[in-house]
């Protein structure tokens, strides 16, 4: 009889550690979904500027924090300072500068979040860009 009962025991318990295991391995944390990755802004004066925005929604299980975004000088980036929850949207406002610019190029617009990814504990970057053809 006991040896049934330790049996049991056993088998419950294995459950519940799986269980346990599988509900951890779905958490999905923040994530970035954007409308668009890539904004061509076409054909850019030298000394003009630009603005424009990189709307997002997150589309995670956990709430979304930028920390800072960092892009190359000619760049000037307004972002949300507060927390993002789950299926909220957000908006990140561009200003680009051509003056200094000499070529046609794509740029980088790298955001790091506050948070970390759920499954390696890293933290979550995400790059965005947008390109632009000078013209003088």
């Amino acid at each position: 009889m006991w040896r049934i009962f330790v049996v049991l025991i056993l088998f419950f318990g294995m459950a519940n550690v799986g269980f346990a295991q599988k509900a951890k391995a779905t958490k999905k944390g923040p994530i970035f979904k954007f409308d668009q990755e890539l904004i061509q802004l076409g054909k850019v004066k030298r000394g003009e500027t630009r603005n424009f925005e990189f709307k997002f929604t997150n589309a995670g299980d956990e709430d979304l924090q930028i920390d800072i975004v960092s892009s190359c000088s000619c760049t000037t980036v307004d972002y949300p300072v507060k927390k993002i929850k789950p299926n909220e949207k957000g908006v990140l406002k561009v200003t680009f500068d051509s003056t200094e610019k000499e070529k046609s190029e794509t740029v980088d617009v790298d955001i790091y979040l506050k948070n970390t990814n759920p499954k390696t504990g890293s933290p979550i970057l995400k790059i965005v860009q947008y390109s632009f053809e000078l013209t003088k």
